[in-house]
């Protein structure tokens, strides 16, 4: 008798392969059969009707600090993730040394927007090395399943100490070797990449570069010799790719001998490079060499409201008077102060990266019950403001104050330079990539793309109006399978006899992304941006069932995945 039985569900077995109407068994946390009128099972479900899939492996998160604190691994544990992978971006918590977590905290809050307070009341930095990282991750039972890599910025710093977070110091050929050591000694201990950042966007909290940004060949050739030495492991990048960047990332993962993937986005002030840059992803591959561009699947949109980090007024005057203020009071005083509210509707918004905002109102879109991840122009704040009569100040401000001052709107900055998503349809279908921008448990004030699974699904495969969708065969096999092999993963990502029962159970036609909203449950009373959905009827991790109708059940078989061996 098997241990599970899911009868007569719409079985997507993360191949690619059409969808058939099977019964999937488990037993031993492992998928047993895949079939019609299978045995018996001690449990049985009735899928009939709902979609039945691996669970979702998310290969770019950032739950470093998070993993350690929280067992549950929200939103992504909403979304049928059953497997995280973080240590992306050259950011991460190991090695340190005892007593010097300060600086990787401020690196981490620059880079990834998590509050410096919560990570130093959440992260206990009970460890040294890597392995000492990994075993700490180990002894915590989570819902999903986590995996970690090497990040390029903990390891400067380690190294090289203070001179390491000053990316213009160059590090001796000591510490080269070093470095390398700490690599190889990493990937084998279990890390599943080596991770840099190369964009001038990632700063640390003080305003710092990242201390990875400008890494000289010999630091980069030098590491690429420990990984080649370890024989295992992805070489993860996020870079501006300025001319000559991609082919020193290429000399390091050629001296590797490991897989280069790399961090895609179309950016507003450059919006073909990303095309060069999978052109030349596209030359590497054909060389017989592994590489892959890891891209979203929608549009990057910073979120804005009375509570997140950014928004239209964040930067004037008369909202900086009341930084003290709670939200609900700040709600308070903006309700029942008209003169202040003419204020911030009418006198200049002040300097600095965030005025910009003040200025992009065309690009600007309320957040409705059911978002919308490809608006039109004509639905824009602008749009709203020049069909009322009224300014786009106040427009914005008025649908903030929505909902007891809960109202949002979204500023999708990357990946919509034409105002559509053809631009990203053409990145997902393509072979080279794989999915992997969603950022779990990072820019927790401004964005909430950890739900991107579930968009995936819902737009792609039934909603979207504005272009041609996509199969779900497809859409499965890109976030289960294709993201599992990404990182030498292949004991999961599909639903066949001998592999990792990790398995969604989908009510597709119900299938809904809820508003995002904003909670203060982190530590310190840190705030985050959320997202639920409905449409999830079951989520197993090896078996053990973690979700049920959109509830987790308290069960917690996840673990740490060391290795990537396959990779």
């Amino acid at each position: 008798m098997y241990d599970l039985v899911l009868r007569n569900g719409t079985v997507i077995d993360g191949s690619g392969a059409a969808r058939r109407v099977a019964d999937v068994a488990v037993q031993d946390g492992k998928i047993a059969a895949v079939g019609e009128a299978l045995g018996p099972g001690k449990r049985e479900i009735d899928a009939a009707g709902l979609l039945v899939t691996p669970g979702f492996v998310d290969i770019h998160t950032h739950y470093d600090g998070q993993a350690t604190w929280d067992a549950d691994v929200t939103p992504s544990s909403w979304h049928g993730v059953t497997t995280t992978v973080f240590g992306n971006c050259g950011v991460g918590f190991a090695p340190v040394r005892p007593g010097q977590s300060s600086y990787l905290i401020n690196l981490m809050e620059g880079v990834e927007d998590i509050p410096g307070t919560v990570l130093s009341e959440g992260v206990k930095f009970d460890w040294e090395s890597f392995d000492d990282y990994l075993s700490a991750l180990d002894r915590m039972r989570r819902t999903v399943d986590v995996a970690a890599q090497l990040p390029h910025g903990a390891l400067r710093f380690y190294v090289m100490g203070e001179r390491g977070a000053d990316h213009a110091e160059v590090p001796t050929e000591a510490e080269i070797a070093e470095m390398a050591r700490l690599t190889e000694e990493a990937l084998r201990d279990g890390a599943l990449g080596f991770t840099t950042s190369r964009t001038t966007k990632h700063r640390a909290r003080d305003g710092r570069f990242t201390p990875s940004l400008s890494a000289r060949e010999a630091e980069l050739l030098g590491i690429a010799e420990g990984m080649r030495r370890a024989g295992r492991g992805v070489l993860q990048v996020n870079s501006d790719f300025g001319p000559g960047e991609f082919e020193a990332l290429d000399a390091a993962a050629k001296v590797a001998g490991r897989p280069l993937s790399c961090l895609l986005v179309q950016v507003d002030a450059k919006p073909t490079l990303w095309r060069e840059t999978l052109d030349q992803i596209h030359a590497v591959r054909r060389e017989g060499r592994s590489a892959n561009a890891q891209v979203g699947s929608r549009a990057i949109g910073v979120i804005m409201g009375l509570e997140t980090t950014a928004h239209p007024f964040a930067a004037h005057p008369a909202w900086l008077a009341m930084r003290a203020l709670s939200p609900a009071e700040r709600y308070q005083r903006l309700a029942g102060d008209a003169e202040l509210r003419r204020r911030l509707l009418e006198e200049p918004t002040g300097d600095g990266p965030r005025a910009f905002m003040a200025e992009a109102f065309h690009k600007m879109f309320p957040i409705g019950e059911r978002p919308d991840y490809e608006p039109e122009a004509g639905n824009s704040i602008a749009a709203l403001a020049k069909r009322s009569g009224r300014t786009p100040q106040a427009v914005g401000l008025d649908e903030m104050m929505a909902r007891g001052g809960k109202g949002l709107l979204m500023l999708p900055f990357e990946n919509y330079s034409q105002g559509d998503l053809g631009v990203v349809h053409d990145m997902i279908t393509d072979p080279a990539t794989v999915l992997g921008v969603a950022d779990g448990g990072a820019h927790v004030g401004v964005i909430c793309d950890a739900s991107s699974p579930t968009s995936l699904l819902t737009l792609w495969g039934r909603d979207r109006t504005r272009g041609p969708k996509l199969p779900l065969e497809f859409l499965v096999a890109k976030q289960t399978r294709g993201t599992a092999e990404a990182y030498g993963l292949l004991d999961r990502g599909l639903l066949v006899p001998g592999l990792k029962a990790d398995i969604n159970v989908i009510d597709f036609e119900a299938l809904t992304l809820k508003r995002p909203e904003v909670v203060y449950d982190l530590p310190a009373g840190g705030r985050r941006l959320v997202q639920r959905a409905e449409g999830y009827r079951h989520v197993f991790n090896a078996g053990v069932e973690t979700l049920r109708d959109d509830q987790l059940t308290g069960e917690r078989p996840g673990r740490l995945v060391r290795g990537g061996r396959g990779v």
